[in-house]
């Protein structure tokens, strides 16, 4: 036990030197909030891109009023079902929904694209006998995957904003 401590204490302080950072070090007032902050998120179509740019705006901006945004996010969405587990009599009993975003993080000053990426999610559903809940599962998976799409986007461009700062 006692060669345990001085090892634990070696690998702390190798861990210090490595040169990792918290990627929101300073919280809400921080360099990288401060930049997400600084975000304007486009309109996005279909019910979809209404998700996600709630979901962007809520993960951005954290209830902080911005001035004039520094850049633009525009986000294209592509929303499919498609229909697997097929039964004798040709009825689907599986769907996997697939959301894919491509996205531009575009800079208001110059209009020149600073980030260009793409971000994607998919889930399965069971299809079921009721059409109702075969509805309300397609819906609640479109959440489910707008929510994960959004934090795709917002890390990307936070580690973009990071990375863009001054050291």
């Amino acid at each position: 036990m006692k060669r345990a401590l001085p090892a634990a204490l070696a690998a702390l302080l190798l861990l210090g030197g490595c040169g990792l950072h918290p990627l929101y070090g300073g919280g809400g007032s921080g360099p990288v909030a401060s930049g997400l902050a600084s975000i304007e998120v486009g309109n996005i179509a279909g019910r979809a891109g209404w998700l996600t740019r709630t979901a962007l705006i809520d993960r951005i901006s954290a209830g902080k009023a911005v001035g004039t945004p520094r850049y633009r996010l525009e986000v294209e969405l592509d929303d499919q079902i498609t229909g697997y587990g097929v039964r004798r009599d040709t009825a689907i009993t599986r769907e996997r929904r697939t959301l894919r975003a491509r996205y531009r993080l575009v800079d208001v000053g110059n209009g020149s694209v600073v980030l260009d990426a793409a971000a994607d999610a998919d889930a399965g559903l069971d299809v079921v006998g009721s059409e109702y809940a075969t509805i309300a599962a397609e819906q609640t998976v479109q959440e489910r995957l707008a929510q994960s799409i959004a934090d795709q986007i917002v890390t990307r461009i936070a580690l973009f904003v990071r990375r863009s700062q001054p050291q």
